[in-house]
């Protein structure tokens, strides 16, 4: 090795961990240099998060050995990797949020002056870290009074205030609006200049594709490879995650819509209730709807599922009109929706498979209208998780212990028991990995096949462009503009997306 090639900051050489049943880690080695960004990518199950807690402090590997510097080090606990330099930020970020921000960069370690604990040491050090993530806010503010990306920000201070030379940061931008998510990349970047490593956890490859110095894949809790930064694309990082070439990953076969399925006609929302919208989807037919946070989107798919009012304008389910005012109205003329979170909206976490999956069939199959129909329900369960391709040791699992690919599976599953003709998909694909999407979308296309009409929203434009057969893009509660798909761009839908429908 030359003298100038960047010295090695942290190792892990042969890290091995179990759980009852399960070989989550298997001989892992990894490294990392200063000032580097490093992206570590995997499909769910795939180790990632276990090696992280285990740098962190929070797990105990089985085997293996962790360097600093060259050195073997032990990490007994959180505060062992806080000494070392290794900070974690979760996914869930943990911010005590009625405390201000500068008691949570310092809680732990408040400075004291005479046995009290010094409030101005903490406010102008607090400034000096938060000037260092680009946060602009007073110390003293609440920390629940704060968006979840600036909380992010906060997190980030903090972990600099121990000095932390290696940050972990685990799916950072699942939560954050495009806008935060681009102030995040800019930390990232400044951090990286000043000589900060960062390991990047997501599933999102074009933000591993954007920050990235260095890719390292795991798969089924071992090494797939590296990428080198001239070697990061999105082919080669899906291939290193499945272990298969995708070339096809959006299985799209064009083929002529069928009738009218849903007609909006100057619909109005709660959430823009000046705007009104119109719009038609056919059956067999898989419309996109992009546009950025706040555009309408979910509120939309809402209204149009009875879940909020309709403040105007009428709807019709294959030349039928409807005024759904509750999701069971909407049930009942054939619409279906699966929401963006799938844990608070779309999930009882604490049933079983079949339990969820019998959810939306309640109504129907209960012939009384008190007791389930176990015997159907058992029926529907078997058909959709062979249908759906659940991965579940059986039907009477607890479901909060899927992936979160499975889970969006019996999501879907739930609906597709009810035959709806028209199937609203709130980011589908979100918090899943990439072979769970490719079978999303492979779903997708069989519907459409089957004559379900299909409108799904989503913030990745890559997926909108892989999936539409057309896209209508929203602006500020507006249908700005409908793509086909031989006109789809990033540009275009940016451009509509922004307002700007003249350029588009």
């Amino acid at each position: 090795m030359s003298s100038d090639s960047p010295k090695t900051l942290l190792e892990v050489r042969g890290i091995g961990k179990s759980f009852p049943g399960v070989r989550a880690l298997n001989g892992v080695n990894l490294h990392l240099v200063g000032g580097e960004v490093l992206a570590l990518l995997g499909e769910n199950g795939a180790g990632k998060s276990t090696l992280m807690k285990i740098l962190a402090g929070v797990q105990p590997a089985d085997e293996g050995q962790i360097l600093m510097d060259g050195e073997v080090i032990e990490i007994g606990g959180v505060q062992d990797a806080l000494d070392y330099g290794i900070a974690l930020i979760h996914q869930e970020l943990n911010m005590a949020t009625n405390l201000s921000v500068g008691a949570n960069i310092f809680l732990g370690r408040e400075p004291t002056k005479r046995g009290l604990i010094d409030e101005a040491t903490i406010y102008k050090n607090s400034k000096g870290f938060l000037k260092m993530v680009g946060l602009n806010v007073d110390p003293n503010t609440i920390v629940g009074d704060l968006t979840i990306g600036r909380q992010q920000l906060v997190e980030i201070a903090k972990a600099l205030s121990v000095d932390a030379r290696v940050l972990i940061m685990d799916e950072p931008t699942s939560s954050l609006s495009q806008k935060e998510a681009e102030t995040l990349f800019t930390v990232i970047k400044d951090l990286r200049k000043r000589g900060v490593s960062v390991i990047y956890i997501s599933h999102r490859l074009g933000e591993a594709k954007e920050l990235a110095d260095r890719v390292s894949v795991l798969r089924d809790g071992e090494n797939a490879g590296d990428l080198p930064r001239a070697d990061i694309n999105h082919d080669k990082m899906v291939k290193l995650m499945v272990g298969r070439d995708i070339s096809q990953f959006y299985a799209r076969t064009i083929h002529k819509p069928g009738e009218v399925a849903l007609e909006v006609k100057n619909l109005r929302t709660p959430a823009h209730p000046t705007h009104e919208l119109s719009f038609k989807l056919h059956a067999g037919e898989i419309v996109g709807m992009a546009g950025l946070v706040g555009a309408g989107r979910t509120e939309l798919l809402a209204t149009l599922f009875g879940v909020t009012p309709n403040l105007g304008g009428k709807v019709w389910i294959a030349g039928t009109s409807i005024d759904a005012q509750s999701p069971q109205e909407a049930i009942n003329a054939g619409i279906a929706l699966v929401p963006e979170d799938r844990k608070q909206q779309g999930l009882i976490l604490d049933m079983t498979v079949r339990e969820n999956m019998g959810l939306a069939s309640l109504k129907r199959e209960s012939p009384n209208g008190i007791f389930m129909n176990e015997a159907r329900e058992a029926e529907i369960t078997a058909l959709m998780i062979k249908q759906m391709r659940v991965k579940t040791p059986n039907d009477r699992q607890v479901i909060r212990y899927l992936s979160g690919g499975n889970q969006q599976k019996v999501v879907i599953g739930k609906w597709l028991a009810m035959e709806p003709k028209v199937l609203l998909l709130d980011e589908p694909t979100r918090g899943i990995d990439v072979g769970a999407k490719q079978e999303i979308y492979g779903l997708m296309e069989d519907l459409a096949k089957r004559g379900v009409a299909i409108l799904f929203v989503s913030s990745e434009l890559e997926e909108v462009m892989g999936m539409s057969d057309r896209t209508l893009v929203m602006h500020e509660g507006r249908i700005t503009g409908e793509l086909p798909r031989d006109q789809l761009s990033e540009e275009a839908i940016m451009q509509l997306a922004t307002g700007n429908t003249e350029a588009a």
